[in-house]
């Protein structure tokens, strides 16, 4: 048995969003369940350099790690299932491949060679893949290649595939996930597209080791029979993957199918222990039988597209089952909300979160939901532009400076409580140039932000150019808006609350990055509790009315 690093690879096949990121993240639990060191990497197709610059509505939520990587979203689930941090080396894109061989071919490292996709992009593909798992830390690196098979875009990651299947002989192992498709009119399953996508690996050179097989119907035997047969795999090979009622329950669905044993058996691991899920399976049980519901409005611009929050969403998940309660979200579009209908919206919610962003539009909806619940006393969270909103909203209306305003929309504004950082004042590049990832926090006693947190220096992750202005700090602190959390190397606000309100509270970081099943986020946590205290006041003042 050889004791190296073992490399899984995850492909798709048929189409896309299959949900090989989700695959992917429960079985590298599975196999972390056994006592194994696991880790996961994203390859992404496209020619950007990271999803920094792109539009969310192109590609979903940035997801950023703690040394600063701007990433596909499916890093935010890798951490959510494994519970461990990613970096820069778990997602890489052709663009960053692309970028580093020409790099090397204008020092002139290649010696005036003729640079080709094969050897020198597909030998970048494949230096990328083992840096993980060089590092002697991990025994299994799980790696998920982005697109869909017979996209020209992936072909060189295929080849780089294929090339370390013959490399690395009994240390790799191909997973294709693929579709098969229930036609109601014949009213039955058809394999013929999972048979195509195969033959489509193997005119590349790929034979894949498991079939992973996205179904609305049970398989059956019989078809399991047939893929296994015309897709020369092993019949324990073919695994069906069912439509699951939430993410969280796919480990376990892919464990009654034993996905990790069949993986472990073909690369002549050990089975190590059996799987420990009982904190799992206690935090699904929690979520599917919740005790309440409470429901929280999210403000933001992106709504459409629900994957531009997926961090979000999954950390009031998380803090609902904490909590043994099931968080409602109601999605509001901040382009929606004005003066005359601000009540309609939002009266009878029992918190808000206003959510990060970028640029002008919908700006004036969330200022204005800000101010109609800090008015109402409803809880309220703002993240980076949220809390950068309120700030805004605070001058405006309790400073008595309606021309407030933060640079990023006003750059010639009298009073820019908001305005660039000095680290930023020069950068002319978008790409990879903001304060990124982990920084100090420390927060003070006696705070809304220290009862969250229970402790006085904390790390979380950003993602921003604009600040607080400090220049205005002592102005907003005898007004009623204290910073209850700042940066301790370079003075910047970041958190700020309003201790008069029952809870209000906004952070210039995000802190949905670090929500994971096995640690609940504790702001998120925290507001999911005021609210529920919220919902029991509005009862209670109800009740007494009648």
């Amino acid at each position: 048995m050889s004791n190296s690093t073992k490399y899984i690879f995850v492909t798709g096949g048929v189409t896309s969003s299959l949900g090989k990121g989700i695959i992917s993240a429960s079985l590298a639990k599975l196999l972390q369940s056994r006592g194994y060191s696991v880790t996961i990497q994203k390859l992404d197709p496209y020619i950007n350099v990271d999803p920094g610059t792109l539009n969310p509505y192109e590609h979903g939520e940035c997801y950023v790690t703690e040394d600063g990587a701007e990433t596909d979203l499916d890093l935010g689930h890798y951490e959510r299932f494994l519970n461990t941090p990613t970096s820069q080396a778990n997602n890489v894109t052709t663009g960053r491949i692309y970028q580093s061989v020409i790099d090397k071919e204008r020092r002139g490292d290649y010696l005036g060679k003729t640079v080709q996709v094969i050897p020198h992009i597909t030998d970048e593909i494949k230096e990328r893949i083992q840096i993980l798992g060089n590092k002697g830390t991990h025994e299994f690196v799980i790696t998920e290649i982005g697109g869909t098979v017979g996209d020209i875009e992936s072909l060189p990651y295929v080849e780089a595939v294929r090339q370390m299947l013959w490399e690395k002989e009994g240390d790799c192992l191909v997973v294709h996930l693929t579709l098969v498709p229930y036609l109601s009119a014949a009213g039955e399953l058809k394999t013929k597209p999972t048979q195509h996508s195969v033959k489509a690996l193997l005119e590349l050179g790929v034979q894949p080791h498991v079939l992973v097989c996205r179904t609305e119907h049970e398989l059956g035997d019989e078809l399991k029979d047939k893929v296994a047969k015309f897709c020369n795999v092993s019949r324990s090979a073919v695994i069906e993957s069912r439509d699951a009622s939430t993410i969280y329950d796919v480990p376990l669905l892919m464990k009654e199918e034993r996905l990790d044993e069949v993986i472990l058996g073909k690369l002549n691991m050990p089975l190590g222990t059996e799987p420990d899920i009982n904190e799992w399976q206690s935090f699904l049980h929690k979520l599917k039988n919740p005790e309440k519901e409470v429901e929280i409005g999210l403000v933001g611009k992106y709504v459409e597209l629900r994957d531009s929050y997926k961090s979000i969403t999954e950390a009031f998940i998380h803090a609902g089952a904490s909590n043994n309660c099931k968080v409602k979200v109601r999605w509001i579009h901040s382009e929606s909300i004005t003066s005359d209908n601000v009540a309609n919206k939002l009266n009878d919610l029992k918190g808000v979160l206003v959510a990060p962003g970028f640029g002008t539009r919908g700006i004036a909806g969330k200022i204005e939901a800000i101010r109609y619940i800090r008015e109402n006393q409803i809880p309220f969270l703002g993240i980076c532009l949220g809390m950068q909103c309120a700030v805004i909203e605070y001058a405006r209306n309790v400073l008595g400076w309606p021309e407030a305003h933060t640079m990023e929309i006003e750059e010639n504004t009298n009073k820019p409580v908001i305005h660039l950082m000095n680290e930023q004042r020069s950068v002319v590049d978008k790409g990879g140039t903001m304060r990124l990832g982990a920084y100090p926090c420390q927060v003070n006693n006696d705070t809304t932000a220290f009862e969250v947190y229970g402790k006085e220096n904390i790390s979380e992750r950003h993602r921003h150019r604009y600040e607080f202005n400090n220049e205005y700090l002592s102005d907003f602190e005898e007004a009623g808006m204290i910073a209850s959390g700042m940066n301790p190397e370079k003075g910047l606000v970041e958190i700020v609350e309003i201790p008069e309100h029952p809870w209000f509270v906004g952070v210039q970081f995000h802190p949905e990055y670090k929500s994971t099943v096995d640690n609940p986020h504790p702001l998120f946590v925290n507001f999911v509790q005021a609210a529920i205290k919220q919902q029991v006041k509005v009862m209670s003042s109800s009740e007494l009315q009648s």
